[in-house]
């Protein structure tokens, strides 16, 4: 059984996102896009579905949460190189984005974090597991 990923995330500005995540280098598929959702490709069978607030809320009964104060997920996308964590982040700031802490060093895993216009919490990282430590 082929298993696909879609994250379902509430956006104010669909157009304002979608330029956000297009300067940061991701494409959306447009079969599956029009005027109050976008899909958004993260990689191979993982998309970003951004909908608009209305929209998202035809399928919850549930109050959106206020991305100011509150976080209900942390999307973590993993990259080919530290340096790549940091083009991401430097990317993300440029677009409109806010990074969101300091950088994480582990010595085998390297991350940094920020939030996408809609306060989403995106952390990047680059691991390399010929260096993780052994148990």
């Amino acid at each position: 059984m082929k298993t696909e990923i879609f994250l379902n995330l509430p956006v104010k500005d669909l157009n304002r996102s979608m330029d956000f995540f297009t300067a940061l280098g991701f494409t959306f598929n447009l079969k599956f896009t029009d005027e109050k959702v976008a899909c958004m490709e993260i990689g191979e069978n993982i998309y970003a579905m951004l909908l608009k607030e209305e929209f998202f809320k035809t399928f919850t009964k549930k109050q959106i949460c206020n991305t100011a104060s509150s976080t209900e997920i942390i999307t973590a996308l993993s990259v080919e190189s530290r340096e790549k964590v940091d083009e991401l982040i430097c990317l993300a700031v440029k677009a409109g984005g806010e990074e969101y802490r300091d950088a994480k060093d582990y010595g085998y895993m390297y991350q940094k974090a920020f939030l996408d216009v809609d306060g989403h919490h995106w952390e990047i990282f680059f691991m390399d597991e010929n260096q993780f430590p052994s148990n």
